[in-house]
């Protein structure tokens, strides 16, 4: 099984801890067993996290069993960064163990050398702190996340979560996050990118006027639905049903229609044996060759290999308990702040 392994070091961000640990403990596999093991570790059996204290149960020795390492934020930036948990980094980075941070936790993975000539992002807040004393690190403090393939970090709070569940994702693909997107009770998509990563339209909040028109859109995606249609079933202007898509989706009716279809398309593509043909006209794509502009740009992988990589992963472990890679030759992803 996936062993994640949590750093808890004096000084945690108890919210920072805890996003990794209850996303990552409550992940389901489709046969229904656990999909990874969770470890607190820490460099003493008990831990100061501001309010309250916090016992782990393993220690630094642990990390080297870890296939993916988190490391939370911590309160205290001018705090040392202990000796024994940088060679712990080291080793783990070495062996080819996958790291991530949590907020300010980019100031502890920085520490190592191992961010240095990538970019990285921590809280918005900190962000010019962590470019000064790191200038080999390109901060960019505008993004929910990097992906840098071995090692991520991601921005403060909220961010965590979505971190969390595009590693769910990569790991165990679309069906398995948005489960645990749903337990987290975490939007399936936020505005900015790396939008492929979610597979269910998310539908407008409990009330507002467009909820019964997105539910209708969904349900319509196979037909040529054009602006005109849309404001014609919501009776109103296309003008006025433009600005209330703005302000409720924060998007245009148009990119909302192609994301959900692309989101579509993925579930089809998952769960189905149907030819991406057969797929692309159901979703309602005019044409083969324009779905597959739309999946690339919002996936930035072709259908076919989509398919390859997450079906295969949903319908079966390897023997080592890892799923499928990512699609060949996809660029490592970066989500936008929205």
């Amino acid at each position: 099984m996936h062993t994640v392994a949590i750093v808890a070091l004096d000084g945690v961000v108890p919210f920072d801890l805890s996003i990794p640990t209850e996303v990552f403990r409550h992940v389901r596999l489709p046969f229904g067993g656990p999909g990874y093991q969770v470890r607190v570790c820490g460099l003493t059996p008990e831990v100061h996290a501001g309010a309250f204290r916090v016992k782990t149960h393993h220690g630094l020795g642990s990390l080297a069993r870890a296939d993916t390492i988190f490391l939370p934020g911590i309160m205290d930036l001018s705090a040392p960064v202990p000796p024994a948990l940088l060679k712990a980094l080291r080793a783990a980075a070495g062996r080819g163990t996958r790291i991530a941070s949590i907020c300010t936790g980019a100031f502890l993975l920085a520490a190592t050398g191992l961010l240095d000539g990538l970019r990285a992002t921590t809280h918005w807040m900190a962000a010019e702190e962590l470019a000064r004393r790191h200038p080999a690190i390109q901060v960019d403090p505008n993004v929910l996340y990097v992906d840098n393939g071995q090692l991520l970090t991601s921005a403060g709070a909220a961010a965590g979560l979505d971190l969390c569940l595009h590693l769910v994702r990569r790991d165990h693909g679309a069906a398995v996050a948005a489960d645990a997107a749903r337990l987290a009770v975490m939007p399936l998509e936020r505005d900015g990118g790396q939008s492929q990563f979610i597979t269910h339209v998310p539908p407008a909040p409990e009330g507002a006027s467009l909820e019964p028109l997105l539910h209708w859109m969904e349900d319509h995606l196979h037909r040529p639905l054009t602006l005109q249609a849309l404001a014609r079933k919501a009776a109103m202007s296309e003008r006025t049903l433009s600005r209330h898509f703005r302000e409720q989706t924060g998007t245009t009716p148009l990119q909302w229609l192609l994301h959900a279809r692309v989101r579509r398309a993925q579930h089809l593509l998952e769960t189905t044996s149907q030819s991406v043909e057969a797929i692309a006209a159901k979703v309602g794509f005019g044409s083969l060759t324009t779905f597959r502009e739309h999946f690339q740009r919002f996936v930035a992988t072709s259908p076919l290999a989509y398919r390859r990589a997450f079906r295969g992963g949903l319908e079966g472990l390897s023997a080592g308990g890892r799923s499928a890679p990512p699609p060949p030759g996809a660029p490592r992803r970066t989500r936008a702040a929205s």
